[in-house]
């Protein structure tokens, strides 16, 4: 499932972010990746030690713990720390896959799904699309400030070269407690459908039934 999450950040917290990060510290971006990622990878990326980052990862790691859309969909156990990157003068990220598992300060960490969280607008670059490439073919992003998007680890995705201006963005992985895609697509839409009926119908027995299932489902596929 892959799935645009609007609104993670509001534009106050979109400028305090950026306030903390635009002077860097940046560094060559290859400096994160492992062989087959440094021969397609060319951007900047704010230094992971800096104070910058540290600030800024917890603006970011706030939001997303507040956010009830990220939670439903990703239904995270454990989230890496926010990076940052930044692309311009026809930087890019050629075709790769993320690595299955990365290692954290407090241990390894299995990448169920990655996130991009733009950090400027659409309009203030050109190129930088990001393409997600799953089963049913190509799928390209450019999201306004403060729109996430959510997808699959496993798929292979790019960053197309950014011919003007400069892409600003926070990439995050994180390790759900849904490790299967499918079950945790069906926690997903189960959810959405049950807070449409409680608009609609409040808490009434139809809703209180799908709410037993959805948690009985969770409680069943769930790794904790």
């Amino acid at each position: 499932m892959m799935l645009h999450i609007p609104g993670v950040l509001n534009t106050e917290q979109v400028q305090a972010i950026r306030r903390t990060i635009d002077a860097g510290p940046w560094v060559d971006g290859r400096t994160s990746v492992g062989d087959q990622g440094a021969r397609v990878k060319r951007n900047h990326q704010l230094r992971a030690d800096s104070d910058a980052a540290l600030q800024a990862r917890q603006l970011v790691l706030q939001a997303l713990k507040s956010h009830a859309a990220f939670f439903a969909a990703a239904l995270p156990l454990r989230i890496a720390p926010p990076m940052f990157n930044r692309y311009e003068g026809g930087e890019t990220y050629g075709l790769h896959v993320d690595g299955a598992v990365r290692h954290e300060p407090d241990g390894w960490l299995r990448t169920d799904l990655s996130s991009t969280l733009f950090l400027c607008e659409p309009g203030s670059y050109e190129g930088g699309e990001l393409e997600v490439m799953d089963t049913y073919g190509t799928h390209e992003v450019r999201l306004p400030a403060g729109d996430l998007i959510l997808y699959p680890s496993s798929s292979l995705h790019q960053v197309r070269p950014v011919t003007a201006g400069a892409r600003v963005c926070a990439v995050l992985w994180l390790q759900s407690m849904i490790r299967n895609e499918e079950q945790r697509s069906q926690l997903y839409e189960l959810d959405q459908a049950i807070q449409s009926l409680r608009a609609k119908m409040g808490d009434g027995p139809e809703t209180l039934s799908l709410s037993n299932h959805y948690h009985n489902l969770l409680r069943m596929w769930s790794e904790v």
